[in-house]
């Protein structure tokens, strides 16, 4: 806890003036300084800035308080992280860090470091913006899209040029390292330049640039969407120090103030839905960056409205989309909060439907949006049969993670009845059994063997239709390198001869196993090469592939965006992508039974969709997931 003594000495050296000056445009207005309230929309300034009291307050809207709650309010920071930042400012410790000074000294670096790379990007910024008033065709396309240089100013809209090397000209020092920690370069591992160093070249090439700024308005990375047909259509920067997708929101800075008048934020699909969409006079859009919704995408959101409204395309990636937004979305809610669901026609989106039906039917198709409540319902009633007691039950299995997510309240309190009267059971009953049974297994640890530790473990039977059968490495298989100890004198309490799982040793040593591929490196394999079966299997299937602990998760979230972005791309696409995106291509290091030189040559095999769907079915059917499979390598896979 931070002393109020301390709170008092921060506010005492600092000038509110400053702090708010340095966000909104003050004017004298006597003792006091006047401004348009960045807390809600208005004409005529009611905002006003006492630097005597050290407070500010809005006679518009009531927006009142001191530095503290102003960056809190005004940037969605944390109380904590207020306090720090404005604690940086007039040279003060925080009294509650409770870390060392070494750790306090490398935290200072760090932040150095990112502040550095940030000045990089923002230095790319206005390059690619001068870029665009000298292209003629960038300029058409924007027009093309019905953006004015308004909305383009006001986002920081560029263009980067076709060129390999263009960025040389905005940066001199082009072997400069921290241009490729930003994600501004690539580095290539395989090329190399005249002096024998590895090949430096731009990100980005002839693409429209938007800037991606976090909520106090640094530059931390940028989208790039390309002009004409080329693959990727849409193109992230990677993940740097400064920039994560799972945790930063496209718009957010330049919406705060629209979120606040409107009520409620929009999550979009796009950078270009959330600019497009401003064009037309809604400015409260956000986007998500090439990633599924996260729990830190909504928690933030939270921090400027108690209302969310999520916006998908009425496609199958958009409902798979829309079930993870949902699940990032429960842990958060309380009685306050409300998030709703609105899901526009497959052959539209947000730009497109306004285009053609205008602002006004827009926005009731937010006003009608599905509130959480009924979207929830819905998605633990996927595939079930309610008049039938094997549906009810399946309803129930889907459920029940779901509803326990949500935080204790009444919210959560009336889900469970709204579950129980599908299931034609009581609350009592339905919270009764809930709170009895086990756990699903799914969430579960591992359970333990059944067998006793006196008898030896039974394998499962051959199989060998098994496509991942391989007698060799079956466990059976390797019992037949072990031999009993001799005997021993039984130990007190022991009764007659018992086997003992610990008393055996190695006859020799075993041949050492072959080098197999898991059953998920299979999955990935297979997806890899044949991106288009994604959008082909079942919704269950991509949640049990997507949450999932493992590099194969993250290696199978970024073809998911892939896909959703620019459909699916050919394996050699998707190698020169992954290539350009270092964390993958570590993930991808981390997987024994997959290396990019396997993977260009299996590219010539033959398999099936139904290879596929049977590997993923029998993973279900095993009634373990992924990571369970993991510790049971099967043979590699043959097609």
């Amino acid at each position: 806890m931070i002393p109020p003594e301390f709170l008092q000495q921060l506010l005492g050296r600092l000038d509110i003036a400053e702090v708010v000056g340095a966000h909104v445009q003050l004017k004298k207005a006597g003792g006091n300084l006047k401004g348009l309230c960045p807390f809600h929309g208005e004409k005529t300034p009611s905002f006003n800035v006492n630097p005597a009291r050290q407070t500010y307050h809005c006679f518009g809207c009531g927006a009142h308080g001191d530095a503290v709650r102003f960056l809190m309010e005004h940037l969605g920071l944390g109380f904590i992280e207020a306090v720090q930042d404005l604690a940086r400012r007039v040279g003060l410790d925080v009294p509650d860090d409770r870390r060392s000074a070494a750790e306090r000294a490398q935290a200072a670096q760090a932040k150095v470091e990112q502040k550095g790379l940030s000045e990089l990007l923002a230095q790319a910024m206005e390059h690619y913006r001068g870029q665009l008033r000298h292209s003629e065709r960038a300029i058409a396309y924007l027009k093309q899209r019905g953006l004015t240089g308004r909305i383009a100013a006001h986002f920081g809209l560029g263009y980067a040029p076709a060129g390999w090397r263009a960025l040389a000209r905005c940066f001199p020092e082009y072997d400069e390292p921290d241009l490729v920690t930003c994600g501004l370069l690539i580095q290539s591992e395989e090329k190399l330049d005249e002096q024998g160093a590895p090949r430096r070249y731009d990100r980005f090439r002839d693409r429209i640039m938007f800037p991606i700024r976090n909520v106090a308005g640094a530059v931390i990375g940028f989208g790039g969407r390309v002009l004409d047909q080329g693959e990727p259509k849409y193109l992230n920067s990677p993940e740097t120090p400064v920039f994560s997708k799972g945790q930063e929101l496209y718009g957010l800075y330049e919406a705060r103030t629209a979120i606040r008048r409107a009520g409620h934020a929009l999550v979009v699909e796009g950078y270009m839905d959330v600019v497009a969409l401003a064009q037309h006079g809604l400015a409260q859009g956000v986007a998500t960056l090439g990633t599924a919704c996260t729990a830190e995408h909504v928690a933030k959101l939270f921090r400027f409205t108690e209302q969310i409204v999520f916006s998908f395309d009425g496609d199958a990636a958009g409902r798979r989309a829309a079930s993870r937004a949902l699940q990032a979305a429960l842990p958060h809610l309380t009685e306050r909060r409300s998030v709703r669901f609105l899901f526009l026609p497959t052959e539209h989106d947000p730009d497109s439907y306004v285009r053609e039906h205008g602002m006004a039917a827009f926005e009731a198709q937010i006003e009608a949006a599905k509130p959480l409540s009924q979207y929830l319902l819905e998605v633990a009633g996927e595939g079930c049969r309610l008049d039938i007691p094997e549906g009810r039950a399946k309803l129930l299995a889907q459920a029940r993670p779901l509803w326990t997510a949500l935080p204790d309240g009444l919210l959560k309190r009336q889900m469970l009845g709204e579950f129980a009267h599908l299931a034609r059971l009581s609350d009592a009953e339905l919270d009764q059994s809930w709170s009895e049974s086990p756990a699903p297994r799914s969430a579960r640890a591992p359970q333990a063997s059944s067998h006793g530790a006196d008898e030896p473990p039974h394998w499962p039977p051959f199989n060998e239709a098994d496509p991942g059968y391989d007698p060799a490495y079956h466990p059976a298989a390797q019992e037949a390198h072990y031999e009993p100890a001799p005997a021993r004198r039984p130990m007190r309490g022991e009764r007659g001869e018992r086997w003992q799982r610990g008393n055996r040793r190695p006859a020799g040593p075993p041949p050492p196993p072959p080098r197999v591929a898991s059953p998920e490196d299979q999955v990935l394999r297979l997806l890899l090469l044949n991106a288009a079966w994604w959008e082909q299997i079942s919704h269950s299937a991509h949640d049990l592939l997507l949450q999932r602990r493992s590099p194969h998760a993250k290696i199978l979230a970024w073809l998911d965006r892939i896909v959703t972005d620019q459909g699916p791309p050919p394996w050699a696409q998707l190698r020169e992508q992954m290539l350009g995106e270092p964390s993958l291509s570590h993930s991808l290091g981390q997987l024994a039974g997959l290396r990019l030189a396997e993977l260009d040559a299996a590219g010539l095999e033959q398999a099936s969709l139904s290879d596929l769907q049977a590997l993923i079915e029998r993973m279900t059917q095993a009634g373990q997931d992924l990571s369970a499979l993991l510790g049971r390598p099967a043979a590699r896979w043959q097609p």
